[in-house]
């Protein structure tokens, strides 16, 4: 079974369009759904939007049962490589917002135990789509010190979720693949303005390419 956590609505509509949903229930305040899509049995959790609601609903789906964990959404990219209305496989994330530096002398984003900063995600290789690397944190902003951090790290895309679901599907040992579709891109205006713009086309791109990640699975 496939246990999907999706941020919000929209983002979920690319694949419960295409479900045959057979069980509506609700867990930590938050929907879920059980069904069936394109030929695999399909466990979608709205988490919300943080990386506190995607760990505690990547948890819910693993402890139901899911034997591979998938994330989609839209995110925002950080330079030029990244294209409006275009979908990457994530191939590692970092939690940039997490800092103990100054106690364990790792790099940014390095979690405890950890001695690499990035936790690498599963790529499926029969996804066709362009690979890149992400930053995690709970901070949606146009902030140039965080973006300088984030191209600095290696990340190529920013969002609030996939890195705090990489962390809980290492522990529990469960594949975890994530695809995002880029809503906006750091430098061409408001971030949240072009959020507003092209969420819709964002989660339309990704609804195209849902029957191919859903098989690759």
């Amino acid at each position: 079974m496939i246990g999907c956590v999706i941020a919000f609505d929209e983002e979920a509509n690319a694949l419960l369009d295409h479900m045959k949903i057979e069980e509506r229930t609700t867990v930590l305040g938050k929907p879920l759904y059980k069904g069936t899509a394109f030929g695999k049995e399909i466990l979608l959790i709205e988490c919300g939007v943080g990386k506190v609601n995607a760990a505690a609903a990547a948890a819910i789906v693993i402890e139901q049962g899911a034997e591979t964990v998938l994330n989609f959404g839209v995110a925002g990219g950080l330079h030029e490589r990244t294209e409006i209305a275009r979908a990457y496989v994530i191939e590692k994330a970092v939690q940039y917002d997490f800092d103990c530096v100054q106690i364990n002398g790792g790099e940014i984003g390095t979690l405890d135990g950890e001695t690499e900063n990035f936790l690498p995600l599963t790529v499926p290789e029969r996804l066709d789509l362009p690979r890149r690397a992400l930053g995690t944190g709970d901070r949606f902003n146009d902030s140039p010190v965080d973006h300088e951090l984030l191209l600095r790290l290696g990340c190529d895309i920013r969002e609030m979720e996939a890195g705090a679901i990489a962390q809980v599907c290492k522990y529990a040992g469960v594949p975890f693949v994530s695809v995002k579709a880029i809503s906006d891109v750091y430098g061409a205006g408001s971030t949240t303005e072009q959020f507003k713009q092209n969420t819709a086309r964002a989660c339309a791109c990704l609804k195209a390419h849902m029957r191919d990640v859903i098989r690759s699975l």
